[in-house]
């Protein structure tokens, strides 16, 4: 990009692993924070040992750790410490994932680190919080998953608990604390004060449950399962064609018409069973009934020409090398070369977001352990030598 990025000067400490720690030091980082992360010199993140592995480096790690520099300290070691501690006299951010009281037993809780730079936006993310009756329970993507919910909703209705494929409670909670960072850098920028975010991944995941929260508040009862199929509204769901599935969703009256028109039964516009979102949703097992009775006459390609051309949102039920070959996804240069510090070059998947049309740039390759050691801690050993 040729304008500055938007956190330019921000020095962020990450002291994270696995995913969603390290993904919200990404999205610090690809919006321009000079990122340092802290690793443990026996082995670093977990996730640089997670395949797939390209002559011994993962492709995982690979996803989460670009425009990074990595040093390596044992936080059990004083002089270690020390020297995480003259780190932390010139950053901005520190983000941690370890369970709450570790951080503090090491001597580098935010009670500590603030003794340091009283500005510094000290963000802790967990499984469910810095304090609490769970606040010492350990938690991964799955069991939040289940704790929050999500596994309940997920699947087909009387089939076994499912988790999403994609872990949505480490990531939700990557969002939830960069966004609040970057609220939080704000406010110490004006006060001159810095503060301590606890972002638990409970909450996070709850948090992007408003409608199904707001549907228990408000009626009493439970969220169920439903497949792909929507409780408020049909059709809106996967369908079956000829040859396989597609997603169609018509989320109103008007589009309700459209889809009426594509498939030739005009006369369900009359159906009082159909005459409203909210009723097509009642009544959406039928509905499915009759439509897949006249989807299966056709292709998935056919269904979907023929959808897009009337303006009812549709889509095929991509695989992921379908998707990424996506001509929205090579429009919005979405997928980038990287080359991973064996020189092995590979492809990643950057910053969605866009400024004044530019795609966010690969700044810095993801780096191996300990890469940066001598040229961010080198002038750190001088000076701590020079005090003592």
């Amino acid at each position: 990009m040729s304008q500055q990025l938007p956190l330019d000067g921000i020095k962020v400490i990450e002291i994270c692993n696995v995913a969603a720690g390290p993904f919200c030091g990404m999205l610090l980082a690809d919006m321009g924070a000079d990122l340092v992360k802290v690793e443990n010199p026996e082995g670093g993140d977990t996730l640089r040992s997670w395949p797939p592995i390209k002559d011994g480096y993962s492709e995982n790690f690979a996803s989460l750790n670009r425009n990074k520099k990595s040093v390596t300290l044992n936080l059990k070691d004083a002089a270690d410490v020390e020297l995480l501690r003259e780190l932390v006299r010139s950053a901005d951010v520190l983000i941690e994932n370890n369970r709450p009281g570790v951080m503090d037993r090491l001597g580098l809780g935010y009670k500590d680190l603030k003794v340091e730079n009283q500005q510094l936006v000290y963000c802790s993310i967990s499984a469910y919080g810095q304090s609490g009756p769970r606040a010492k329970e350990g938690g991964f993507d799955l069991t939040v998953q289940a704790m929050s919910g999500i596994m309940s909703i997920t699947g087909e209705e009387g089939g076994a608990p499912v988790k999403c494929g994609v872990p949505l409670a480490d990531f939700s909670a990557g969002l939830y604390a960069a966004f609040s960072i970057t609220a939080a850098l704000r406010a110490a920028q004006m006060s001159g004060q810095g503060v301590h975010l606890d972002v638990p991944m409970l909450g996070a995941t709850l948090g992007i449950a408003a409608l199904q929260t707001s549907e228990y508040f408000g009626s009493g009862r439970d969220p169920r399962a439903m497949g792909s199929a929507h409780p408020r509204n049909a059709p809106y769901r996967v369908f079956r064609s000829a040859d396989g599935y597609f997603g169609m969703a018509a989320g109103n009256n008007a589009l309700w018409r459209s889809v009426c028109e594509v498939v030739g039964r005009m006369e369900l516009l009359e159906d009082t069973r159909f005459l409203t979102p909210t009723l097509r949703a009642q009544y959406q097992d039928e509905l499915l009934v009759i439509l897949e009775a006249e989807f299966i006459h056709a292709d998935t390609a056919t269904w979907l020409e023929r959808f897009r051309t009337a303006g009812v949102p549709c889509a095929p039920i991509n695989r992921y090398s379908e998707v990424l070959a996506d001509p929205q996804v090579e429009h919005m240069q979405w997928v980038q070369p990287l080359e991973l510090p064996n020189g092995v070059k590979t492809r990643t998947f950057v910053s969605p977001v866009r400024f004044d049309a530019q795609t966010l740039p690969v700044r810095l390759r993801p780096p191996s352990l300990g890469e940066h050691n001598q040229q961010v801690l080198g002038p750190l050993r001088v000076s701590t030598k020079e005090v003592a």
